[in-house]
């Protein structure tokens, strides 16, 4: 039977609510209360430093953050520091792995690269893996960070899925956040977006949509739209 999955789109969501949004419905999808999800959304201007903690990746003081309107929060997904700011679609898929021993976590990530990979060859833009690092590139520049937590069920053998992935989309957001850090500690390659891919404009929440399609290629669930809560 084809799992239900819960889909809701935000304009802007601050950092800090949308993770303890996560929390909750971790718990709840653990406990059989509430459907898997896709949140996607757009948050202000952020770094999150994930759990690999290079606090030297981070470039500008606490003061020129608060100057510039720039949150940060330490968080609980792998990887390193990034960015996340308007202009930039961040989905948050929350799901349910439930296969004991056998669950193959890398793969789950590699699906999450393909969502991303497919989208992008629907626009006529090769794009790809780098081995030695989670995400999505057009040649030498990461248009797309991954990182995820998988988080221990107390009520099934495998885990609830939490954080996700970030694809840039509008023109100019690498020179915006991005050049306040070393982004996921890689300082040999650079960041691009969409539109500097594409050379067109794109609207972030019809990028969504189309995003949806590509996730349930992968991940085949029905999609139930949800009212976003801001």
């Amino acid at each position: 039977m084809t799992k239900i999955l819960d889909v809701s789109y935000t304009p802007l969501l601050d950092y800090g609510k949308a993770w303890d949004m996560q929390k909750e419905r971790v718990k709840s999808i653990d406990l059989g209360e509430r459907n898997e999800c896709l949140m996607l959304l757009q948050h202000p201007p952020t770094y999150t430093m994930g759990s690999q903690r290079h606090p030297e990746h981070l470039l500008l003081s606490r003061e020129e953050l608060e100057a510039q309107g720039i949150g940060l929060f330490e968080i609980d997904r792998g990887g390193d520091i990034t960015y996340h700011g308007p202009g930039q679609l961040v989905g948050y898929p929350l799901l349910l792995l439930d296969g004991g021993n056998n669950l193959d976590l890398h793969g789950f990530l590699r699906n999450v690269e393909q969502v991303i990979i497919d989208y992008l060859a629907q626009l006529g833009i090769e794009s790809g893996r780098k081995p030695e690092y989670t995400g999505v590139w057009v040649g030498d520049h990461k248009i797309c960070a991954i990182g995820m937590k998988f988080n221990k069920c107390r009520h099934h053998r495998g885990f609830v899925t939490s954080h996700g992935f970030a694809l840039n989309v509008k023109a100019g957001i690498e020179k915006q956040g991005f050049t306040g850090i070393i982004p996921c500690g890689i300082e040999e390659y650079g960041v691009t977006s969409l539109e500097a891919c594409a050379g067109k404009t794109f609207q972030i929440e019809e990028v969504a949509r189309e995003i949806v399609s590509c996730f349930t290629r992968v991940f085949p669930y029905e999609v139930q739209f949800q009212e976003a809560k801001s």
